[in-house]
């Protein structure tokens, strides 16, 4: 509606008019703000200095970097959850979406790979079912927090609670992919990965 952009274009310091210039509609200026959190997204994965050389440590820090960025960007949970509740509406129209989606799944896809030729990762893991299982364990606990802290009576953004879920992303992520009888048991409690407690802004 004419209110919303009004209230938009108050919130930019700009005017209706030149929101409409630059971007011709409400929706093209939705897809343009959800296609630049993707991109922010893309820019900050690549841009991890990781391993492949050594799988374990350099998966443990792609699931903390990803934890961490989901606490960090409120805003990006918020737009996914939007546009999940509209179905994908305008994301299905993003080509841009679509490149930005391969550089964390090609990472991730090299750290597989490596585990599993080092024997520490099972064999045949699907790179995109393990990004899933990864995105899954964070966005679905801070897309909930609300309802979730009261059904749980705890809140679930005190930083000891996101400090523990964490630990708890790092089991279970690391016994999804584990070889089994490998070496990578009990690997997730060593004192390998800096240990980053939240705090809330």
């Amino acid at each position: 509606s004419g209110a919303r952009i009004e209230r938009i274009s108050r919130a930019a310091r700009s005017s209706d008019r030149m929101i409409y210039y630059y971007f011709q509609s409400k929706e093209a200026l939705y897809l343009e703000v959800l296609e630049s959190v993707y991109a922010e997204l893309g820019e900050a994965e690549s841009a991890l200095a990781l391993d492949p050389a050594r799988p374990v440590e350099a998966l443990g820090q792609l699931i903390e970097f990803t934890w961490l960025y989901y606490l960090a960007h409120p805003e990006f949970v918020a737009l996914l959850s939007n546009e999940n509740l509209m179905r994908g509406a305008h994301i299905t129209k993003s080509v841009k979406v679509k490149v930005l989606s391969r550089p964390v799944i090609e990472i991730l896809g090299t750290i597989l790979a490596e585990g599993e030729r080092q024997g520490v990762f099972r064999r045949g893991l699907d790179v995109k079912k393990v990004y899933l299982t990864l995105a899954a364990l964070g966005y679905f606990y801070l897309s909930n927090r609300f309802t979730l802290s009261s059904f749980l009576g705890t809140d679930l953004m005190q930083p000891s609670e996101c400090d523990a879920w964490l630990a708890e992303i790092r089991r279970v992520m690391m016994a999804a992919v584990g070889a089994a009888g490998g070496a990578l048991d009990g690997q997730e409690e060593d004192q390998r990965w800096r240990r980053t407690t939240y705090k809330r802004s």
